[in-house]
């Protein structure tokens, strides 16, 4: 097998004295200091990304939070320009106590509670992403008590199938999100909250799924929600997120620029004159981390299978379990050395399913005690993170100019019981 794809890696990433750094940051000096399982972040990689996304969209491009989320991450995309896309309560409120003003917030959600509606408008958010009716009804309620008018989009759901996992494919009009175009009820939608006192409506928005490498699937629910908003002449559009990013070798994805240039050509195409804003989220941070583990066991099964255990898994990483994501591995201490063994690297939970990389190609000389690492698990590794097995949740490194900073602690076993009464 060939050495692992160095692309795969962050920006910084480089090889001294045959050993990973990144941010200027020896990663093997950072496992012995933090610990592993750990993130490693290669902060400039973040910033840079964001700062892409500016120059393509502008001032209304926002980081979708979902994919990554912590004070530190909230402030360095406010810092470079961005608005936050937060998802719930929780969120917002992760982004107004980083610091980041409610007016660069867009509130989403397909069921966004009383106390999170009205969470938002107290803040003075910029936009709430309306996605039912029963949505308009509640912020009806929310006018009545207060008088507030917020400033809202309408997720419209184009009817367009991204080329992705049925689990996060959300385009299409079987979807629990949005009101749908091709039967009338986007229409509908626009109609009332047109003529509604209890907001202000901006414009439409419409997200087709995440991890999608087809740009012409962007650029044609672009042209129909474009279409399906011309004749009310509203100011704003979002075409939302979900630009896929590479995790294995013989993946390719365009570029935030390639995208955005597609999205908004097909725009200006479909004669689309407005503000046009969009919401990435894992092409800012998947790729600008790593995951460190230290390898504890290894199993060989003569003609059957090796298995490489670590000391995290589904609870750090679940995506490979959720989706069959795939992921390559490597050995901080070796990355350009040549990998002849494949190995299926496991977690350390008490279920089967418990699989990082299901074949990874390793160095022939992998041992326990190893450090080993997986890359691009910076955008839905720690967002989605649990406690399975009352495992501890990672700590969260940001590597720049030779400096790495603690911005996520480790959990303690106290953290465990903080909350039981």
């Amino acid at each position: 097998m060939q050495p692992f794809p160095f692309r795969l890696l962050p920006d910084s990433a480089e090889i001294v004295d045959d050993r990973l750094h990144i941010g200027g940051c020896d990663v093997l000096e950072l496992a012995a200091e933090f610990g592993t399982p750990l993130f490693v972040y290669d902060e400039q990689h973040l910033r840079d990304r964001c700062r892409e996304a500016v120059s393509v969209f502008g001032d209304g491009v926002a980081y979708a939070t979902k994919a990554f989320l912590c004070s530190a991450m909230a402030k360095l995309a406010h810092e470079e320009g961005m608005h936050l896309d937060v998802a719930t309560g929780g969120e917002l409120h992760v982004a107004l106590s980083a610091g980041v003003p409610a007016d660069r917030i867009v509130l989403h959600g397909n069921n966004k509670s009383p106390r999170e509606l009205a969470m938002a408008i107290d803040a003075g958010i910029g936009r709430i992403v309306v996605d039912s009716f029963d949505e308009l009804d509640r912020l009806d309620a929310v006018h009545a008590q207060t008088g507030a008018s917020p400033k809202v989009l309408l997720r419209l759901t184009p009817g367009v199938k991204a080329e992705t996992h049925d689990y996060i494919a959300t385009g299409q009009d079987d979807s629990k999100f949005g009101f749908t175009v091709s039967n009338g009820t986007a229409a509908t939608a626009i109609e009332r909250a047109r003529s509604s006192d209890s907001v202000e409506l901006m414009g439409v928005h419409a997200h087709i799924g995440s991890q999608v490498f087809v740009v012409s699937s962007f650029a044609k629910a672009a042209a129909v929600i474009a279409e399906a908003a011309a004749p009310y002449d509203l100011p704003e559009m979002s075409v939302g997120g979900g630009l896929g990013v590479p995790y294995v070798a013989d993946e390719r994805a365009p570029s935030i620029t390639e995208w955005g240039t597609a999205v908004l050509d097909a725009c200006r195409a479909a004669g689309v004159t407005v503000s046009v804003s969009a919401e990435p989220g894992r092409s800012i941070a998947a790729a600008a981390a790593i995951t460190l583990y230290e390898v504890g066991t290894v199993k060989r099964i003569p003609d059957v299978r090796t298995y490489v255990s670590v000391d995290g898994g589904m609870s750090d990483n679940p995506r490979p379990v959720l989706y069959g994501s795939g992921y390559e591995a490597f050995l901080p201490r070796a990355v350009d050395a040549d990998r002849p063994e494949v190995v299926t690297v496991v977690g350390k939970h008490c279920e089967s399913g418990d699989v990082l990389v299901r074949d990874a190609a390793v160095p022939a000389d992998l041992a326990v005690g190893d450090i080993l690492g997986t890359a691009v698990t910076g955008a839905y590794g720690h967002s989605m993170g649990s406690n399975y097995n009352k495992v501890l949740r990672p700590p969260v490194v940001f590597a720049r100019d030779g400096d790495a900073r603690l911005v996520v602690r480790r959990e303690s076993f106290e953290d465990l019981t903080r909350l039981d009464l």
